[in-house]
């Protein structure tokens, strides 16, 4: 018997999200129009044997509420419960993502050496773009060693308005 993913749509100032939740976690906050349509649903429904449904949940509204406050400039922390699904390296990367501040970035090289991996910096690049759960796990905060804007889900403006917001 499958999992159920519940999901619903998320309308962001810079582009539509959707979010779902696997029992009592957010599994999924990903953009609906991405470089690679579908990827990271895929990927997540593979490896935690579930299929999607469309509907809110518990989980989905509070990220919502949560969402809406982030966008608002009321919230700088996430408060949710969240379930990472992918290989050790990648829940590695993924909860470095967790310790970046808001309003601050690191480079991808930065953070493999935080990771102990310096010569890794191209699978936490990779690691980065198949987190399931931006901007819970903000990988918007990650750019360039050049301090350039690289790969974003959401492509290059989402990445900008979201930096942007964080600045004060």
């Amino acid at each position: 018997m499958k999992n159920k993913i519940l999901t619903q749509r998320y309308l962001s100032p810079c582009g539509e999200l959707i979010l779902g939740s696997l029992e009592d976690k957010l599994c999924l906050c990903n953009w609906t129009s991405e470089l690679h349509p579908g990827r990271v649903e895929r990927r997540l429904r593979t490896l935690l044997n579930a299929e999607c449904a469309d509907g809110p949940s518990a989980v989905t509204l509070m990220a919502a509420r949560q969402l809406d406050e982030y966008f608002h400039r009321e919230r700088t922390t996430f408060d949710m419960p969240l379930l990472f699904a992918g290989t050790d390296f990648q829940q590695a990367v993924w909860r470095q993502l967790l310790e970046i501040p808001y309003g601050q970035t690191i480079s991808y090289g930065e953070m493999a050496r935080r990771l102990g991996i310096p010569k890794a910096v191209r699978a936490v690049a990779n690691a980065n773009g198949a987190n399931a759960i931006c901007l819970f796990a903000p990988c918007h905060r990650v750019i360039g060693s050049n301090g350039s804007l690289t790969g974003f889900g959401g492509g290059l403006d989402a990445k900008k308005f979201l930096l942007k917001l964080e600045q004060r």
